[in-house]
């Protein structure tokens, strides 16, 4: 086997951009290494225990489930006017800068302060988060080749996971005895967050924009832009179907993204830090399926891989919603680990199949609006169903907001099944230019 030299790799990745810089590639790259730091160590394992810890165990997730969806519905609303702002005045960099500076500050602040305004800081800090992803996607076409776009949005989504494992080993440092985050663990998380991302802001150039100054009737054309496009995916056969379809199965993915930490400590059983490490294997199960699942795509087509993996999901949930042990737990979770990187692989091909090729890029903007939404109904039901149910069912609590999210997922199902097929091949030329196709845990579909 050939190995290549560390030489010819470094000017490989320079080959990638458009100024063939290896530098400017790196430093795009490790934007999404800093970016997957916050959404692992905060958003799906820290926050919410850290909530339960000062609020108890319904009123935490109660207010925690609140502060995840009213930071995603307002990321929601907003990220029309948002994407219309950097299209029209041509820049992305300093829009990315702000929303950065908006996530760490507030980052840092969550264990210096109460936990009202902790909560209310976490809220900030995931909008912004939210929000900053699109003004990075929208950088990348201009640091890439046009060629190479999906390379180096692949090397960008392969060190979100290593920032994924990077920042679980560094957590570690930053607990106490129990394995519990304290003040310093959120400090450090954005710490982690800033040094990474100042290569992207110091190394990569913006190409000179060519766009006018933004007006407010332009954010009221972005937002009745969302209603003609909804009235194009009518008009293509089976492609609002399978946008409903996406509302109802993502809204399980992106609720046990954020709940799967509590789930496990205070459903399951097991200590914070066993939890951490259950979440980094759950990782490592993640990529290792997405390839298993890419395989199965190319064999027998988006629609029926994506059944097959919602199907692996219900199996899961059903699990879960049964048996609270610690065994079945990891099984049940290998199996939700292993959909979450298939769901990132499948139903994004899916769309590029059904879309007219003229509309593939207004029907991505769609797409990615209803997974913002979706990750807004799932948390706040599954969170509520927990603080209702405590009193009386105790761990049982747990098992009917899981049967819940079981229902959902069923309904999704229903919608994709009755989908067609759609062109085949017309995946392919398409799929390079769109955002990674594998979604890192604790990083809500988008």
């Amino acid at each position: 086997m050939t190995v290549m030299a560390p030489a010819t790799w470094w000017r490989g990745l320079g080959g990638l951009t458009r100024s063939g810089s290896s530098v400017e590639a790196l430093a795009w790259a490790l934007y999404d290494f800093a970016n997957t730091i916050f959404s692992f160590a905060i958003v799906s394992f820290a926050m919410s225990l850290w909530a339960i810890s000062f609020l108890g165990e319904a009123d935490g997730q109660r207010w925690f489930g609140i502060a995840v969806s009213a930071s995603v519905l307002v990321n929601a609303a907003v990220s029309p006017v948002l994407g219309a702002m950097s299209d029209r005045t041509g820049r992305r960099k300093p829009f990315l800068l702000f929303f950065t500076v908006l996530t760490i500050v507030p980052t840092a602040l969550i264990g210096l302060v109460d936990i009202g305004l902790g909560l209310l800081a976490f809220a900030v800090a995931n909008f912004a988060y939210q929000a900053a992803l699109i003004y990075y996607d929208a950088l990348l076409p201009e640091v890439a080749r046009a060629s190479a776009i999906g390379r180096l949005s692949g090397i960008g989504v392969g060190l979100g996971y290593v920032g994924t494992i990077v920042s679980g080993l560094l957590f570690r440092f930053t607990t106490d005895d129990a394995g519990d985050s304290t003040a310093a663990s959120f400090v450090l998380i954005a710490s982690l967050f800033a040094l990474f991302a100042i290569p992207l802001f110091a190394l990569v150039r913006e190409r000179s924009p060519a766009g006018v100054p933004f007006r407010a009737m332009d954010a009221v054309r972005s937002w009745s832009q969302i209603r003609t496009s909804l009235r194009h995916a009518r008009e293509t056969p089976g492609l609002l179907r399978f946008l409903v379809g996406r509302f109802f199965y993502t809204d399980p993915v992106n609720t046990a993204i954020v709940v799967m930490s509590a789930f496990a400590v205070f459903a399951v059983g097991f200590t914070a830090a066993e939890a951490l490490n259950i979440l980094l294997l759950l990782t490592v199960v993640a990529v290792l399926a997405s390839f298993g699942w890419g395989w199965l795509n190319d064999r027998i087509g988006p629609k029926r891989t994506l059944l097959f993996v919602l199907g692996s999901w219900a199996v899961g949930l059903l699990s879960l919603s049964l048996v609270l042990e610690p065994i079945p737990f990891l099984v049940a979770g290998a199996v939700l680990g292993a959909g979450l990187g298939g769901v990132g692989v499948t139903d994004r091909l899916l769309l590029l199949r059904l879309a007219p090729p003229e509309r593939v890029g207004e029907m991505l903007g769609v797409y990615g609006l209803v997974g913002k939404l979706s990750a807004v109904v799932g948390p706040i039901l599954y969170t509520s169903i927990v603080a209702a149910l405590l009193p009386s069912l105790d761990r049982g609590a747990y098992q009917v907001a899981i049967a819940s999210l079981l229902g959902l997922l069923a309904i999704g199902v229903a919608f994709i099944v009755g989908v067609p097929e759609g062109r085949p091949g017309a995946d392919e030329p398409t799929v390079a230019a769109t955002e990674p196709a594998i979604v890192p845990p604790g990083e809500a579909a988008r």
